[in-house]
């Protein structure tokens, strides 16, 4: 699995590794103002290290900027998909309860929704397979379907808003 290098959780140790840096690009230009060498390239140092350091603090300051915008942006993506599954179960619902799915048969919907096979819901329920095939049937009759396919073609229709869930 690759990294996404604007995740929080990859962003945030960068930052703290430039911060790092900056405070001892600080102290070096402390050091150097303090106690300065007679060197003649000296002064022009002293500014490169400077220019460099707060390069290194504006770059800090611009991913956390980024890193709050990342997680402001998480944060409201992860509300409109909770609230888009909301949706999603409701208008299932609503079109179990236009079909006037027993509360045996709702079980079997959902399962047949999430793709199970007639076996692994008869296992998840508990029952026999023959119980099942009963159950889908009978959802297939009162859906107006002839097969799981065309359920869930049905299904997917109304959630497009192809279909009306009152029609």
């Amino acid at each position: 699995m690759q990294s996404d290098p604007a995740r929080p959780a990859i962003l945030v140790p960068l930052i703290v590794v430039q911060s790092l840096c900056a405070i001892v690009f600080l102290g070096d230009i402390i050091g150097d103002v303090l106690v300065p060498d007679v060197g003649e390239d000296e002064g022009r140092h002293v500014i490169f290290e400077i220019l460099a350091t707060f390069g290194l603090i504006a770059a800090i300051f611009f991913e956390i900027r980024i890193l709050r915008r990342l997680t402001q942006q998480r944060a409201r993506l992860e509300t409109a998909l909770s609230d888009a599954q909301s949706a999603v179960f409701d208008v299932i619902e609503a079109q179990f309860d236009l079909w006037a799915l027993s509360p045996a048969e709702r079980d079997v919907a959902t399962f047949l929704v999430k793709g199970l096979s007639t076996a692994e819901i008869a296992e998840m329920r508990g029952s026999k397979e023959g119980t099942v095939k009963a159950q889908l049937n009978a959802i297939y009759r009162k859906s107006g379907c002839a097969n799981r396919s065309e359920v869930m073609s049905q299904l997917i229709d109304t959630l497009m808003g192809r279909r009306d869930v009152t029609a």
